[in-house]
């Protein structure tokens, strides 16, 4: 009985990531910026805990990305009304992604940029 249930639990997941990747253009966007980033690290030679880094990152922005379309397809739902509580939660799931975009860019500099300047030496 029980591995039914984690049967249909990861079936729901999975559920989730599909509509999450077919119905939003962001984290579309940002998995194609990530397997860019990801071939890049291995084109440099980044270390292995250099390559965790960047993949936790990647991950950070990517889950992120999801709670932001969660909350939004859940405010769509709660009302279709133009409230200012609404907005707010928008808002403010939207500002997380761009919080965790830019650290996970300042991320990104920080250990690319001394390959980068390797390479162009």
């Amino acid at each position: 009985m029980q591995n039914n249930k984690i049967h249909h639990s990861f079936g729901f997941a999975l559920s989730g990531i599909v509509h999450a990747f077919k119905d939003n253009r962001n984290i579309r966007i940002h998995t194609i910026i990530a397997i860019l980033v990801l071939l890049a690290s291995f084109l440099l030679g980044l270390t292995k805990l250099e390559k965790i880094i960047i993949l936790l990152a990647i991950v950070l922005v990517i889950a992120s990305e999801m709670i932001n379309t969660a909350i939004e397809e859940m405010t769509d739902l709660i009302t279709d009304e133009h409230k200012q509580e609404a907005k707010a939660a928008k808002d403010v799931a939207a500002g997380m992604v761009l919080v965790t975009a830019i650290g996970t860019i300042i991320v990104g500099i920080v250990i690319f940029v001394p390959y980068i300047i390797e390479l162009l030496e």
